[in-house]
C-alpha cells in the first residue's frame, strides 16, 4: 500500500469507531479532554480528512472512544 493508502485506512478505522460509536466530532473532543488531550474539533475534522496524523494523535482518539481492538482486514 501506499501511504496515502496507510492514512485512508486509518483515518477511516477512527471514522467507523466514531460511527459504530454514534460519535460526533464534537464528543470526540469532550472525551479527548477528559483524557488530557485538548483539540478543537475543526483540527480533528482536518486531522481525520486529510488522513494525516501521528500514531500518538490515532491512539489517543481509540483510548478516548474506548476502543480496545482494531480489525485491519
Amino acid at each position: 500500500m501506499t501511504e496515502t493508502e496507510w492514512q485512508r485506512l486509518l483515518s477511516g478505522l477512527v471514522k467507523a469507531e466514531l460511527k459504530l460509536r454514534g460519535l460526533s466530532y464534537a464528543d470526540l473532543v469532550e472525551k479527548l479532554a477528559d483524557i488530557g488531550v485538548h483539540e478543537k474539533e475543526v483540527n480533528i475534522a482536518n486531522k481525520l480528512s486529510r488522513g494525516s496524523f501521528t500514531a500518538v494523535f490515532f491512539a489517543q482518539c481509540l483510548t478516548a472512544i474506548g476502543s480496545q481492538r482494531l480489525k485491519l482486514d
